[in-house]
């Protein structure tokens, strides 16, 4: 596994997780995958065998967004919020809730391009309520979850 594929997982602060991967491809198109609900039902499955079924991008400070998951077994998981700023290819801040949470209180999550000699880096850092609710996300599957999706982005932007 190269440098490139490596998903980098930090914690700056006693209430975040900050993920860090280098793309082989433009900000511009990395921040469309983000951004783009038929790209994002491309990628941006988790956990394994779901899918995206519904993403709904009011793309705008004070717009909102919607995203819903279904399984083959008719399960879903939606999770939504507003963006509080976008900056066009540079970076989204958003807070993320799910109907149905499964960890306590909202969350921030701060998204940033950085491009570099025709590789991208994704700064992805999520803010939560206290330390302990970091702890038990760090704790759950999420982190192969969002490497597994990052995977797949890194395949489309391949294409």
């Amino acid at each position: 596994m190269s440098h490139l594929t490596n998903l980098n997982v930090t914690t700056p602060s006693e209430r975040e997780i900050m993920m860090t991967r280098i793309f082989e491809a433009s900000r511009s198109d990395l921040f469309a995958a983000f951004t783009q609900p038929e790209l994002l039902k491309q990628w941006f499955s988790t956990p394994p065998r779901w899918e995206l079924a519904e993403s709904i991008i009011d793309l705008r400070e004070g717009g909102s967004y919607r995203h819903v998951w279904r399984s083959p077994e008719g399960g879903m998981i939606g999770m939504g919020g507003t963006f509080l700023e976008v900056v066009v290819p540079e970076r989204i801040v958003q807070t993320e809730v799910f109907d149905n949470p499964w960890f306590e209180g909202d969350a921030t999550g701060m998204v940033f391009f950085v491009e570099h000699e025709g590789h991208t880096t994704l700064i992805q850092t999520v803010r939560y309520i206290s330390q302990d609710v970091r702890n038990a996300v760090l704790a759950s599957p999420m982190v192969d979850g969002v490497e597994a999706a990052y995977d797949r982005l890194a395949a489309l932007l391949a294409r």
